[in-house]
């Protein structure tokens, strides 16, 4: 990138420069319980203002109380702890602002106020909400802040001032708050020019007369205001010029050298950042820029102190250079049109012009400069060597005619100064276009462990970055384009990076004797490199300066596990891989995860490359597709294409004298195929950037945010639908009534025609409408031919939805959870199908089980499969047997051609046709059109002629003359019923209909036979056949560039889970296709989602909190106030649980059948109540833990949770409907080992259906929920409101939240759902005495409940309850066994069993006689043990989810030894460990446990061990990696990154010893190699129990559930065969 572009984030370090390469050490600010009760601020606070505080009566406002706490408490450094403290006691809201008054003032009162509201901003709370209530004293609260702000001020220090800096940028950036936007607009508005040099305003005014107007009547209403109003106004006018100047006045104060402090640093910094944040939105920008431009803010920057000390001023000179690039951003800040390349060079010329002309009337000095041409002036070396010259006073003259500075007589400004400004104002400015097709898209290792570049995962909100924001608003279509690329492009370098390390430390480099690097470990990812050569250089194209292709051959060594092998060889095209060169700097293998990468690793080169394929042993690459060549050896030779800039730039050093890079690499890597579409992505934007974008013309405006948001609404569109055809939308004419209850409606139809299918005409102004009942046409007489019909019986707001979905223009659907979201956009998609069948429509949406989800009910809709179309990879999880890939649509249509065309041969048989009329789809149409509709318009003739006659019609006249009697033979009789002759006429209308039916599908398919390639039909069918098309945004990234060079088509688009989309994700679906005649063809855009419900995943808290980039476009939009329709009916949960989160929502109220329905009205059997927040307090003196940065768990939380599922088990509860979710990963993990240490074995329990996070589970339910908060001394990034709907919306019948409670009810944000949750005791209350099910009502309190107090309550209590269940089962099992026996005996079929035995097992006897015994037997009541692990009564195959008989099991009672399946949790001990952190889990288990061997951990570390051999079993649990504990939403407290921090021991140390790794079958004999390859090929055919499931490859990771991700290969669980585990579960 060109020094102008905004390509790179900064940030401080201390003075060592070597500190760029450390870790940022946790900023210890989270407060543990015990500080927080004993703080000062506390106790204050339960005095004055606290909500939940034990006194009653609060004492009276007191100022002195915030002096003292902001001078005392606070101070002048503002530390986060304390401000913390502050703000989750509602400081704020209880006592701030109730009490705020213009006499009380100071500046104690306003720095309270303003860094309260900066730390919400930080934490990303809402903030302005207390502001609209009480919105009176808001004016003289701003109005003290800029005054306070404006000048140097001897009340604020300069660390306080740029504390209220931070607060006017949140100030720009909440432009959307009516109340906020009124009190700083003047501040950017035209008045802001009476600032300029006069000359500048005298020479803009004339260039503009609209302008000049707009200005004239500015200064007539001035004019008219009254002193005090106009002194306002003139200040606000003269606010951000003042402001400008104390930055210089500050700027000037910095040396050249010696001491710094960072204060005036700090302010100079955010002052850039506010100017790029004004810059960068076009309300802010339109006049300020000019004003920025006028007051030589970059000159005088760039040749500041700051700027040219080389470490502290870093990041100053990164946001200077984003200052510099806004400032000459292409577009006219006037009118805000964006400029083309051409355009910008005009403006540039017209600049140098007006310099020649002022050198040629006035400095005859310069006449060569005058008469020379443009491109030889326009320079910065040939410009300063024209202006050398001049000397001071004459530069300084040359400049004020150019109206760049103030006459000379009035200032004096130095030689360089003087120079540096006509040369900024006056050089060629770089094409943005050039520098970003230039650059390499893969990074390197000067810019991958640069944390200026890619910020660090440590990023807590506090500081300044020079990283893009995305905001409300963006100036063009190209800044947002050039935003999203350098923020995608950073955010996937901090994952590379976290892959690199990962894998480095894997293979543990050392150097051996020789001073090279060698590798002990091994990785799952990353293989040393046998060999690496450069195959060929391809010539550059025409106009460029470097090659056209670069690739190359790497050799690598297979010889690893079987499993690991293959996904090596796995490898496809395009894929994107990795080459490093590593110096090890030690020869001791030994390597730590808490110091930094690169002190204990020299990591020397890093180069992307692009998969061509595998090479086979004759060096051909194989192609996609063909089977792998059957290799002799284990070496592989993998052809790579390389990134031809970075080629270019290396080949260009390594003339100049440097090393080589391409004889250097010594790893290849490669990355996972769902996280590795980074390069495709990139060039798609990239394309974009390089093409004209077209955005739909009503919807360009609002998608950059200006103009009014609702003018793409569907009621101001130009071309709306005045009827529309609901088609079954309705079930009957009542529904219809209900839905448009209070308005007027017409239906001249008589009361029995008022059936649905229903076209309705609406008036102009919404006042009424017109019914419209209609008749379908006669599809025909096979039971077949009917259509599917829907059988939703929608609400009003949603059937306002489809309405709304159906006109053309933007449409926004806010879908709580289940309000019906996806059968919404079902029935748009149906009625936009039936109502123009010749649109094609896009359906996109972030994960493949929603587009399944969704894609499922489609099919099951009146929408010919033939028009369905599913793209990418997650099509094998669609719950059917067909294919709607592309080549499984292509097979269906070639298949149903034959079956089309075999009725055409027996309709030509039927009507005595003689010729192969079957051959093609060409012969079958010639004769339907010279033998069927002949004798069909002879029919319909000789009909209207009889009818004619004098004799008339009759209804046996149909039937008589009907011409395809003998085709119809096979149809349901009678075909005609002779009662009517209308009803006839329908009945033969309708065969007819259907025998055209054939002949039309087989003209459209007419064209797959005249391709004859697989692919050619493919993309046939994709561009012209397929009317719905669904894909993921990942793919449509993906596949760009692909589409639109096929010429794809589409006229509409429907996104679900817009809400979780990224911006940029959501933007490349809108244009996948080529502008047509410069417009796009798009009318319909329907977004729907939840912005209520978590946001995009984004891994980097930089990214995530500074520059906004978790913001969705439906939340942009929703911001931006874009009219949204609100869901306002939920069916999912009973009313109850809906109050935990309804009040996020405007009006969410229950449809009748979760009142009605017996599952909703009964009680959940052995609860008091249908949901309970259980007080969890320290266990062992413990509450959460941290064994690892942020990988926080809970261990009395977790048992209790286990403990409760076990419970719920032992009276009934099917696991399937259990799910086990919490707020952390680190939980996760804790209980999923809790759960198969008690649960694993025994089939009483068995294991939950999901043991997940709270962020996995969005867009899944379950009947009942365990949820685990797990945080004990901050509430943690829970109190994103986001999170907390998901948590509280999952389940349908209970939910049963264990927290501490004292923590969580305190929070302000979380006020409205504890409130409910806090409506129960805080102590669980059972009841043991009732069984699955109950007949008790929801609502009803038991009998006598059982209060569980704690923890080891309820572990003992479930211990004694689980022997009682037990012994009632071993007795029923007895009585069972005795009766099986019996009647097998008396059979004389069986002998009595042994073990435990199948009754579907092989029989000899005659079928009829064992069916009859096995009858009998079954009606006898005996114990079965079903598929989920739950003793019952009966088994019931209804319940399975395929609907399958499963083998009933029959336990003897010998089996159901009660000490050797289960040892209950008195038995349990917990110790603590070596450094008093948290319990080890060391006493027995449950259950026979399976031999099991972990790595050992001494004092050094874990011994990490030689690859295991290929023969080797699935590695254990405790070698596994498991991911730390940052939430997949980072944090909105404090710093938690995301979860891909790994977990590690205390010691976190690595040490390789060469030995072997432990298997779960230690000390099973090695294989010889005579034995190895039929050992492989047994292995092959067995199936490894608890494989990991298929990950999607495109868009994350399937849905976990329990018979995968309990038995040790979960979905965290996949990096099992990584190598070494470079840390330990710490529980």
């Amino acid at each position: 990138m060109s020094n102008d572009a905004p390509t790179a984030g900064a940030k401080h370090y201390p003075q060592n420069q070597d500190s760029q390469n450390k870790q940022k050490p946790r900023s210890g600010v989270i407060p543990t319980v015990n500080e927080i009760r004993g703080d000062v601020i506390t106790s204050l606070a339960n005095q004055y203002w606290a909500p939940h505080s034990s006194l009653e009566k609060k004492l009276p406002f007191s100022q002195e109380i915030i002096e003292r706490i902001y001078y005392k408490e606070i101070g002048y450094r503002f530390p986060i702890r304390r401000i913390m403290l502050l703000e989750f006691s509602q400081y704020l809201e209880l006592y701030l602002w109730p009490n705020f008054n213009p006499g009380r003032l100071s500046p104690a009162y306003i720095m309270s106020i303003v860094m309260i509201i900066n730390e919400k901003f930080r934490q990303k709370v809402p903030v302005w909400k207390v502001f609209r209530d009480s919105p009176t004293q808001v004016p003289l609260f701003f109005h003290a802040v800029k005054e306070a702000i404006k000048e140097i001020n001897d009340q604020f220090s300069l660390k306080e001032q740029t504390v209220l800096l931070i607060f006017l940028i949140h100030c720009f950036n909440s432009l959307e708050e009516d109340l906020v936007r009124t009190h700083i607009q003047h501040t950017v508005s035209l008045g802001i020019w009476r600032c300029l040099l006069p000359g500048k305003l005298k020479s803009l005014l004339e260039s503009n007369p609209k302008l000049d107007k707009r200005w004239s009547s500015l200064m007539k209403r001035e004019a008219k205001l009254g002193p005090r109003e106009k002194g306002l106004r003139v200040n606000d006018y003269h606010f951000l010029h003042k402001l400008i100047h104390k930055y210089f006045a500050v700027l000037a104060e910095i040396p050249a050298d010696g001491y710094i402090t960072m204060e005036e640093v700090n302010y100079c910094e955010r002052f850039l950042e506010l100017c790029i944040d004004l810059q960068a939105q076009l309300p802010t920008r339109r006049f300020l820029n000019t004003l920025l431009l006028d007051s030589q803010l970059i000159v005088r920057s760039a040749l500041s102190n700051l700027a040219q000390r080389e470490q502290e001023g870093h990041l100053f000179c990164e946001l200077l250079k984003m200052v510099k690039f806004y400032s000459k951003f292409e577009i006219d800040d006037l009118e805000g049109d964006p400029l083309t390349e051409t355009q910008m060079l005009t403006v540039h010329y017209d600049q140098v012009l007006n310099l020649q002309k002022q050198c040629f009337a006035h400095f005859k000095e310069l006449e060569e400069l005058a008469l020379a041409n443009i491109s030889q002036v326009d320079s910065r070396d040939s410009l300063l060597s024209y202006l050398k010259c001049l000397n001071n006073k004459r530069l300084h003259e040359l400049a004020h005619h150019l109206n760049l500075l103030e006459p000379y007589d009035k200032a004096r400004y130095k030689s360089s100064f003087l120079l540096e400004v006509l040369v900024c104002h006056h050089e060629s400015r770089q094409s943005q276009i050039d520098e970003i097709n230039s650059m390499p898209l893969y990074p390197t290792e000067q810019v991958l462990w640069d944390e200026n570049v890619v910020p660090n995962e440590f990023f807590s909100g506090e500081g300044c970055l020079a990283l893009p924001k995305l905001n409300l608003q963006f100036l063009t279509l190209h800044d947002y384009l050039l935003r999203n690329f350098n923020l995608f492009r950073l955010e996937t370098m901090y994952e590379i990076r976290q892959d690199i390390e990962d894998a480095v430390l894997r293979l543990c480099p050392f150097l051996a004797s020789d001073q090279s690097t060698q590798f002990s470990g091994w990785a799952r990812m990353a293989l040393p490199v046998a060999k690496f050569n450069i195959v060929e250089v391809a010539k550059p194209h025409v106009g460029k300066n470097h090659p056209s292709r670069v690739r190359a051959d790497v050799t690598i060594n297979l010889d690893i596990r079987r499993n690991i092998a293959t996904e090596w060889d796995s490898l496809r095209k395009h894929d994107v891989c990795f080459l490093l060169t590593i110096d090890a700097l030690s020869t001791s293998p030994t390597y730590s995860t808490k110091t930094p990468f690169l002190e204990q690793v020299k990591l020397r080169y890093l180069r992307g490359c692009e998969v061509e394929g595998y090479l086979d042993e004759e060096g051909r690459v194989v192609a996609e597709g063909f089977e792998k060549p059957n290799y002799k050896t284990r070496m592989r030779t993998v052809r790579l294409y390389l990134d031809v800039n970075q080629y270019q730039t290396d080949m260009e050093k390594t003339i100049k004298g440097s090393e080589d890079v391409y004889e250097t690499f010594n790893i290849l890597l490669r990355r996972k195929p769902k996280e590795n579409n980074f390069k495709a992505v990139l060039e798609t934007i990239r394309d974009m950037i390089n093409t004209e974008c077209v955005v739909p013309a009503w919807l360009h405006d609002i998608f950059l945010g200006y103009g009014d948001p609702e003018n793409a609404h569907y009621s101001k569109m130009p071309d709306n639908i005045e009827v529309i055809d609901f088609n079954d939308t309705f079930l009957h004419a009542e529904h219809l009534l209900e839905n448009f209850l209070g308005m007027e409606i017409q239906c001249n139809a008589p009361p029995e025609k008022q059936v649905k299918p229903f076209k309705i005409r609406f008036a102009e102004k919404g006042a009424g409408l017109e019914v419209i009942p209609y008749t379908r046409p006669n599809p025909g007489p096979y039971p077949y031919n009917k259509p599917r019909e829907n059988s939703v019986r929608f609400t009003p707001t949603q059937i306002e939805a489809i309405k709304a979905g159906v006109n053309p223009g933007l449409t926004m659907v806010v879908g709580p959870p289940g309000t019906g979201k996806t059968d919404v956009a079902v029935q748009i998609i149906n009625n936009i199908y039936h109502n123009f069948p010749h649109q094609r429509t896009l359906i996109v949406t972030h994960s493949n089980q929603a587009l399944n989800q969704l894609f499922q009910k489609i099919i099951h809709l009146d929408i010919d499969e033939r028009h369905l179309l599913r793209l990418g990879h997650g099509e094998e999880g669609l719950g059917t047997d067909k294919d709607f890939s592309k080549y499984g649509r292509v097979n269906y249509i070639l298949a149903h051609r034959l079956e089309l065309l075999s009725e055409v041969g027996r309709l030509q048989k039927s009507l005595g046709v003689q010729g192969d009329v079957t051959y093609t789809c060409e012969t079958a149409g010639y004769f339907n059109l010279y033998q069927v509709k002949s004798r069909w318009e002879e029919y319909m003739t000789r009909l209207k002629k009889k009818k004619s006659s004098a004799e008339g019609s009759e209804a046996s006249d149909i039937s008589d003359l009907f011409p395809f009697h003998v085709y119809f033979s096979n149809a349901p009789k009678p075909l005609f019923k002779g009662d009517s002759y209308l009803e006839d006429l329908d009945i033969a209308e309708g065969c007819y209909r259907h025998i055209q039916k054939i002949f039309d599908q087989l003209e459209e398919f007419r064209a797959f036979e005249l391709m004859r390639s697989g692919l050619d039909r493919a993309n046939y069918l994709l561009v012209k056949e397929a009317k719905i098309i669904a894909m993921t945004c990942t793919h449509a990234a993906l596949t760009r560039r692909n589409l639109v060079k096929l010429g794809f088509r589409y006229d509409n688009i429907l996104m679900e889970e817009a809400a979780q989309i990224l911006e940029i994700e959501t933007f490349i679906p809108l244009l996948l296709q080529e502008p047509e005649d410069g417009h796009n063809r798009l009318k319909r855009v329907i977004l729907i989602g939840d912005h209520h419900q978590l946001p995009p995943v984004i891994k980097n808290m930089a990214f995530q909190k500074y520059s906004n980039m978790e913001q969705s476009l439906f939340t942009r939009f929703i911001r931006l106030g874009v009219p949204a329709i609100e869901l306002d009916w939920q069916g999912r949960c009973r009313g109850s649980l809906a109050n935990l989160y309804n009040w996020r929502y405007k009006k969410l109220g229950n449809l009748p059948h979760v009142i009605t329905r017996p599952e909703y009205t009964t009680a959940n059997a052995g609860f008091s109540f249908d949901f309970q927040l259980v007080n969890v307090e320290d266990f062992n003196g413990v509450g959460e833990s941290e064994p690892n940065p942020y990988f926080y768990q809970n261990l009395g939380e977790a048992e209790f949770v286990v403990a409760t599922y076990m419970y719920m088990r032992l009276l009934g509860y099917k696991s399937e409907e259990i799910s086990i979710l919490t707020t952390y990963n680190g939980q996760k993990h804790l209980i999923r080992d809790v759960v198969k240490q008690r649960c694993g074995d025994n089939p009483v329990f068995g294991f939950p259906k999901t043991i997940t996070t709270v962020d996995r589970y969005q867009g899944s339910q379950n009947n009942y929920i365990l949820l685990s908060l797990v945080r004990t001394r901050s509430v943690g990034h829970l109190r994103d409101v986001r999170r907390l709907i998901v948590a509280m919306s999952r389940a349908r019948l209970g939910l049963y939240v264990f927290a501490r409670v004292g923590l969580f009810a305190n929070c302000y944000e979380l006020t409205p759902a504890f409130k409910q949750l806090l409506k129960h005791p805080a102590e669980l209350h059972i009841f043991p005495d009732e069984k699955v099910p109950t007949s008790r009502k929801a609502g009803e309190l038991p009998p006598s409940a059982k209060v569980i107090k704690d923890m080891p309550e309820m572990s003992k209590f479930v211990y004694e309850f689980y022997y009682e269940v037990i012994e009632r089962l071993v007795k029923e099992q007895e009585k069972a066994d005795k009766q099986v026996t019996a009647a097998l005996a008396s059979a004389d079929r069986f002998q009595t069993p042994k073990e435990a035995k199948t009754l579907d097992a092989p029989i000899e006897e005659d079928p009829e006689i064992r069916q009859k015994n096995l009858e009998e037997t079954l009606a006898q009541p005996f114990l079965a043990i079903d598929d989920a692990g739950m003793a019952d009564d009966r088994v019931d195959s209804s319940d399975d989810e395929d609907g399958g008989v499963h083998p009933i099991r029959i336990i003897p009672s010998h089996n159901l030894n009660v000490n050797e399946e289960f040892q209950p949790f008195p038995h349990v001990k917990y110790e603590a460990d070596e450094e008093g952190g948290d319990e080890q889990l060391v006493g027995p288990i449950q259950g026979p446990q399976e031999p099991t061997e972990t790595m050992e951990i001494s004092s050094e570390g874990i011994t990490a061990e030689d690859p295991p051999s290929e023969s080797s079993d699935e590695m254990t649990d405790s070698n596994k990696l498991s991911e730390g504990d940052r939430p997949n939403q980072p944090g909105s407290e404090e710093t938690e990154p995301d979860n891909n921090k790994t977990a590690m021991t205390d010691d976190n140390v690595i040490t390789d010893t060469g030995s072997d790794p432990v298997s779960k079958d230690a000390g099973e004999p090695e294989m010889d190699s005579n034995r190895l390859e039929e050992a492989e090929k047994l292995e092959e055919a067995e199936k490894v129990e608890g494989a990991p499931e298929k990950e999607d490859q495109e868009t994350g990771s399937s849905e976990v559930t329990a018979d995968v991700e309990m038995k040790g290969s979960s979905e965290e669980d996949s990096d099992e065969d990584c190598g070494p585990s470079l840390d330990m579960m710490a529980s």
